[in-house]
């Protein structure tokens, strides 16, 4: 596509205030992160401790910090090396949160030396393994929406209602990419073949992850514009919930029964080259994605080993989530999986 003719980015990538909602009942509106406290994340081990081995895990709780703040604190109290340091998931700044850190084991006389007024450190035990990325089984919310709507007790009794039917989208928030949005710009240049500046290897993921992020951002929206966030069609990559394995539609009226009772969860498009390939109408609707964004398919292959592929579900049903009045406020208690963004459940519940 002649440059003259390409829709540019910015014209291309939308925020999050701009995407649609699958409830339709009012918000409540409100203010949300109005101090750490207000938001409270504690993340769910993928597995406990063992007690013996190289490796200590240590259990934290950091109060407006962001991860990566964190592990560079780390990194230079303790006087180790990044790679030293695993953890599993990334916590939000503006919020309190309790997180799994792994450290080597050699350094376990001084983990007091890590605390701090933002930083406090729960427990510490050994392990046989270094943790890393998605080591975890999702995360425990406690969120409370200040200054709502004088109905909002009664607007979230039926938006809970609504969302655990219908579930709510399963979006990238807008902290994916970058505080002035723009964290996927390189990415989306070194896919077409532009010659950008150096990066380092862990830069360069994230932005190609995030151009993943703003495709299947796309998608969803298209999905969802057209009604069709929960009707299923032949060819679509649907996933088992519990398993998360992927399989091609073949029965549609099986199939539909299946994801109504929340067996199963229509999936989208994580582009790369192992990811699995629907079929017929939707194969040709992520290719419209592709060809919107001037990115030929084989793109990912020249970053093969950072940009795999995968599928993501659309929407999500959040475990055990209630509404309780607090006051000058609603606190919302849920539990969501890994990569799950808090954020958009809320601005599913706000509308805004």
């Amino acid at each position: 596509m002649p440059d003259s003719d390409r829709v540019s980015d910015d014209q291309l990538a939308v925020s999050t205030d701009a995407l649609p909602f699958l409830t339709v009942g009012a918000g409540i509106g409100g203010l949300l992160k109005q101090s750490p406290e207000d938001f409270f994340v504690d993340e769910i081990p993928a597995y406990e401790a063992s007690g013996e081995g190289d490796f200590l895990f240590l259990h934290i709780e950091k109060r407006g910090l962001a991860t990566p703040d964190l592990l560079r604190h780390i990194e230079r109290v303790l006087a180790l090396n990044q790679s030293d340091i695993g953890f599993a998931g990334r916590k939000d700044a503006n919020a309190v949160t309790r997180q799994y850190i792994s450290v080597p084991a050699s350094v376990s006389d001084r983990v007091a030396e890590i605390e701090s007024d933002q930083i406090k450190v729960l427990s510490a035990k050994r392990h046989s393994n270094k943790l890393k990325t998605g080591h975890h089984h999702g995360n425990r919310f406690r969120i409370v929406i200040r200054e709502a709507v004088p109905d909002a007790n009664e607007l979230a009794v039926g938006l809970v209602s609504e969302i655990q039917e219908a579930g709510f989208p399963n979006y990238f928030g807008d902290q994916r990419f970058g505080n002035d949005g723009t964290t996927d710009d390189l990415g989306f240049r070194m896919l077409r073949g532009e010659r950008v500046r150096r990066m380092s290897r862990d830069g360069l993921r994230f932005t190609l992850s995030a151009v993943q992020s703003r495709l299947f951002n796309a998608w969803a929206v298209d999905r969802i514009s057209d009604g069709m966030s929960g009707q299923l069609l032949e060819g679509d990559v649907m996933q088992v919930v519990a398993s998360k394995g992927p399989f091609v539609v073949t029965d549609v009226a099986a199939e539909q029964a299946r994801y109504d009772s929340h067996e199963t969860v229509l999936s989208g498009p994580i582009f790369g080259p192992k990811m699995k390939q629907p079929v017929g109408i939707p194969a040709e609707r992520e290719q419209a994605i592709l060809d919107r964004f001037d990115l030929p398919r084989e793109a990912f292959q020249k970053f093969k080993k950072l940009t795999l592929g995968t599928r993501r579900p659309l929407v999500v049903w959040p475990q055990d989530l209630t509404t309780n009045s607090v006051e000058n406020g609603i606190e919302f208690s849920f539990t969501l999986p890994p990569g799950v963004y808090a954020t958009c459940l809320m601005r599913e519940l706000q509308k805004s």
